[in-house]
């Protein structure tokens, strides 16, 4: 039990942080990923999760283990190495495979986002979720021949990327899964103070065309602040800056997430 007790602290601390937020209405705000506590307005699914969560550990005695602590090599500062880390459960099915919209109907794709404003994915329907919904990528054929060139250029870009841009992701980023020949690519994200974990992931679906599917969404949290609408627009920029066509979230086709998450610019 003392290998688990640190888990069973966060979790009982995600629980009162859920029970706070609900006395901040109009104070402030709930979120996690940059590190600021944002108020969520409705009980989420996840929020329900974890007081689930915690009964059952409290019933049982018996807690999961979570990933490793430790911020990643590239972070931007030691500073706040002494913080308890709350880096969330890698989610399940990850990657490309069968998935089902609004109606029932099945589709290919990547995991599809929850109703939380704190996701987007090239996947989800426009019709279904527009509000987590954006346009794939697409590289310049005639400067790219092959899917394995687009991804071994994709991957560059991604391992150029700058931790602490836009006051983001200062806990830095791991390349977990590069396959050029399958066309996919995990990383994960972490913040600076908290160690909060983001997943991103480009995939091919269809081998035929030139077309790379996106993912970027939070573990915990409701909001994300528009962290995640920066590190896609981060490296839709550096993309362009290749030829490629990668128009990244915009402001004026993603309004509700903006106000949700109270920002005016990502």
């Amino acid at each position: 039990m003392k290998f688990f007790a640190p888990i069973l602290a966060s979790v009982a601390l995600s629980a009162s942080a859920f029970t706070a937020s609900r006395t901040c209405r109009n104070t402030s705000l709930c979120a996690k990923n940059n590190d600021v506590d944002i108020e969520a307005p409705l009980m989420t699914r996840r929020e329900s999760l974890t007081k689930s969560l915690l009964a059952g550990v409290v019933a049982a005695g018996v807690v999961i283990p979570s990933d490793a602590a430790n911020a990643f090599p590239n972070k931007i500062s030691d500073k706040y190495d002494d913080r308890p880390k709350q880096r969330g459960s890698k989610p399940k099915n990850l990657g490309i495979g069968k998935r089902k919209d609004m109606a029932g109907g099945e589709y290919i794709g990547l995991k599809e986002c929850g109703a939380a404003p704190n996701c987007f994915c090239s996947t989800d329907s426009i019709e279904d979720s527009p509000d987590t919904n954006i346009p794939p990528f697409k590289w310049d054929t005639s400067k790219l021949s092959s899917r394995q060139d687009a991804f071994q250029q994709l991957h560059e870009v991604v391992k150029a990327y700058q931790p602490g841009q836009s006051n983001i992701d200062g806990g830095g980023f791991n390349i977990v899964t590069f396959d050029p020949e399958a066309g996919y690519i995990y990383v994960q994200f972490e913040s600076l103070k908290n160690g909060y974990v983001d997943d991103l992931e480009f995939a091919v679906i269809n081998k035929e065309d030139n077309v790379v599917q996106v993912r970027s969404a939070s573990r915990l949290g409701y909001l994300d602040f528009g962290v995640n609408a920066k590190r896609i627009n981060y490296l839709a920029n550096a993309l362009r800056e290749k030829g490629w066509d990668a128009p990244g979230v915009l402001l004026e086709t993603h309004q509700g997430y903006a106000e949700e998450n109270r920002v005016t610019s990502f």
